[in-house]
């Protein structure tokens, strides 16, 4: 990272709520902690998949400095995205002080790699590493992600991976877990989705892909997040919304499985009993990190 880009610095490159500026910060500094275990040197050329609004994006490009490159990757429709859109998160890095160093393309992942020259040398592939971080859930299948892993492996050397547990280590992180297991259970009765729960792998499951792809697990940990990341307190609230419940009585029409999505929901809810502050003391999940070679 270049000395001057510290991780405020790097957040208020993001749009973001000026009056809530801790938000941004906090993710900021969740994939700043990511990168200590990913090696990541200056001057690499990075693909990133799932790139999203942005919030890993600028963290890769600080690190890869004025000699490297990110191409990051994301399928969704640029006016995708609350209370931001793509379009709008992504045209302000590209205007800031990092701007240079990114391009951005609208396309599936396997379309982009498809696109690549792939005759190239093993020792001459065309990325340093590729990072997916906090976006395999969203793939529609796990098929697709053994996929885009296998093409992965004929342009990128190392493969970096991020994706929530399903694990707790703080028992406040619980009704997270709980709450992405009942979306998942909803989600995957729907023919297509637009969730930020599509496809949910516990970590054996995700290394089992990256394995078959022909990938080899070179290191793998567990980060805590900090109290200050609330995505376990906001997928919680989308749980527990009236607007869930609707959507569980429209798509699920067996009432056994109906049932399993109801008793993932009411176990949600029944565990803020056991969380000091209830909603507002939730935290989020344990995050998997990986490195694939």
């Amino acid at each position: 990272m270049s000395a001057n880009m510290d991780a405020e610095s790097i957040a208020r490159l993001s749009l973001h709520d000026p009056n809530d500026f801790r938000i941004q910060h906090a993710q900021t500094l969740h994939r700043l902690e990511l990168l200590q275990h990913w090696n990541i040197l200056p001057g690499a050329r990075l693909l990133e998949l799932g790139c999203g609004q942005g919030d890993c994006t600028t963290v890769l490009a600080s690190a890869v400095g004025e000699q490297g490159h990110v191409v990051a990757v994301d399928p969704a429709d640029l006016d995708y995205g609350a209370p931001y859109t793509l379009a709008q998160a992504q045209g302000l890095i590209s205007q800031g002080l990092l701007g240079g160093r990114v391009t951005w393309v609208q396309e599936s992942p396997l379309d982009y790699l498809s696109s690549l020259a792939s005759d190239s040398p093993p020792d001459s592939k065309a990325f340093d590493a590729a990072v997916l971080a906090h976006c395999l859930w969203y793939f529609p299948s796990p098929s697709l992600i053994l996929d885009t892993l296998r093409a992965l492996k004929q342009h990128s050397k190392r493969l970096l991976l991020a994706e929530w547990s399903l694990v707790a280590t703080d028992p406040s992180a619980q009704p997270h877990v709980l709450a992405a297991l009942a979306q998942a259970a909803l989600e995957c009765r729907k023919p297509t989705s637009t969730s930020n729960v599509r496809t949910v792998l516990s970590l054996k499951r995700l290394t089992e892909l990256a394995l078959a792809a022909g990938w080899q697990l070179e290191t793998e940990t567990r980060v805590q997040p900090t109290e200050d990341l609330l995505d376990g307190r906001w997928e919680v609230s989308a749980c527990l919304s009236p607007s869930f419940e609707r959507e569980v009585e429209e798509k699920v029409t067996e009432e056994r499985e109906r049932g399993v999505v109801f008793a993932l929901r009411d176990a949600c809810e029944a565990s803020l009993g056991s969380v000091q502050g209830g909603l507002k003391g939730v935290r989020a999940m344990d995050v998997w990190v990986a490195t694939f070679v």
